[in-house]
Order: structure tokens, then C-alpha cells, then sequence
């Protein structure tokens, strides 16, 4: 996925919570601007990083610079929690991702649950409908392994127990965790932050919930998927050994 038009190029100066940054531009002018991601984005704030920014015309847009990269731990790491849908469904159609790009059908955003939007509905009249659910991951404390969820998430637990409930119902039902970095080899449920989220992935799995990690190649022109990861949590050992590491490591 190319950044059309080519990212702008900046200094971090502040992240406040939730929905805003200021940054400096190469030119010297200081701006603020709209951060799509609402959670912690712990190890991502530091004041001084590189980021790089897309910037948007239009005179409904109160703020013309979104918040798109960061360069931390030596590494270029998306911050767009919009993102991870669109990289999941062209890891898909890539047949990134199990056998789900076998699918005649995938639609976005559909309505399930319990007042809840499934990510992906994947359809096909002579296969099981699959739903697919999407998490944006770019949390690091070791090298190497990406980690979900970086604060409380009420929110994902709950998704968690609906795709537990398509699961019992017949259908087929995916986590997919899409992380937007590349340094990382390995991926694993943060229960320290977050214990109802841990316990609620666990009964997911003995639900029949399918789980997969897809970390990303980031760079300030394109992001793309880059393949699995092996998931370090009891219950996953055989999924571990059927994912197929990208060339790359």
C-alpha cells in the first residue's frame, strides 16, 4: 500500500491523548494535527522522533496533517489504527493468512453481535462464512515481540466472546492481529496490562476461535504485510508450527 501523495516529514514535539500531536515541519513551522489512535501508544511518544504525516486538503478538515509514522527502536512504526483493516484484507487476498483468500466474497464492516461491527464477513457458497475480526498492534518492551493489548481494553474482551459465539454457532471465526512493524518475530497476549483481556482470549480459543499475528514491512512510501508470526500463548503450539515465516524473518 503506497502513500499517495508521499508522506510529510516532521519532529514530534507533543502527543496529548486520544486525538491530537503538535510537530515541527522540515520548514520550521510548528502544526497541529489529528492523531487517529486512540489508545496508549506506549515507546511511540517520545518528544524529538521522526514522524512522518499525511496531509489532506479540504475545508471540512479542522486539522491538515494526520499522524501516519513514528521512527522508534530503530524501526519505522505505523501508528494509524485505521490501517490494520485495510492490510488485513489485502493480507487475505494475498492468501497471507490461512486459507482465507479462497473466499468469492469480502465484505467490510458488517453488523453482528451484540451492537457490534465484524471487520471482515468473508463469504463463499461452498464454504463456511468466516468473520473476521481486526486489532491494530505496535507495542514493544522486548525485542522482537509485539504485544496486544498496550492498556485495558473492555472493548476487545468483548469482541473476543462474540467471535467465541459465532465460533459455537457454526460459523468460522478469526482473530487477527496485524502489527504495524516489522522488527518483530514473535507475538503474545499482554496479560500483565490487561487480565480480563488474557482470560477472555483463552476462552476464546477453546471456543474454536482461530488466531493469527501478521506483522508489517513500514516505510515512509508503503506499508504492506510481510507474513505470520508464531504466537507465544498456551493452546496455539500446532498453529505455531503450520505459519510460514516470511523470507525476511
Amino acid at each position: 500500500m503506497l502513500f499517495n501523495p508521499p508522506l510529510v516529514p516532521a519532529r514530534l514535539i507533543a502527543r496529548y491523548k486520544r486525538f491530537l500531536f503538535d510537530a515541527e515541519l522540515e520548514s520550521g513551522e510548528i502544526i497541529t494535527g489529528s492523531c487517529p489512535n486512540t489508545g496508549s501508544m506506549q515507546g511511540l511518544t517520545a518528544p524529538g522522533s521522526r514522524i512522518w504525516l499525511s496531509e489532506h486538503d479540504g475545508h471540512k478538515r479542522k486539522y491538515r496533517h494526520v499522524f501516519e509514522l513514528i521512527e522508534a527502536d530503530g524501526t519505522t512504526v505505523g501508528v494509524n489504527t485505521a490501517m490494520p483493516n485495510r492490510l488485513a484484507a489485502e493480507a487475505i487476498a494475498l492468501s497471507q493468512v490461512s486459507d482465507l483468500g479462497d473466499y468469492t466474497s469480502v465484505r467490510r464492516e458488517q453488523n453482528y453481535g451484540r451492537n457490534s461491527r465484524i471487520d471482515l464477513l468473508l463469504t463463499d457458497p461452498l464454504r463456511t462464512t468466516t468473520y473476521v475480526e481486526v486489532k491494530n498492534v505496535h507495542f514493544m518492551r522486548q525485542p522482537g515481540l509485539a504485544e496486544f493489548p498496550d492498556t485495558v481494553t473492555a472493548r476487545g474482551a468483548k469482541h473476543l466472546e462474540e467471535l467465541g459465539d459465532m465460533a459455537e454457532a457454526g460459523y468460522r471465526a478469526v482473530m487477527l492481529y496485524v502489527i504495524q512493524r516489522h522488527d518483530c518475530q514473535r507475538f503474545r497476549i499482554c496479560a500483565d496490562l490487561d487480565r480480563v483481556y488474557a482470560t477472555a482470549f483463552e476462552r476464546a480459543l477453546k471456543r474454536g476461535v482461530e488466531v493469527y499475528a501478521l506483522k508489517c514491512r513500514v516505510s515512509p512510501t508503503e506499508i504492506t504485510p510481510a507474513g505470520l508470526i508464531p504466537i507465544d500463548e498456551p493452546g496455539i503450539a500446532a498453529l505455531n508450527n503450520s505459519i510460514k515465516i516470511s523470507a525476511e524473518g
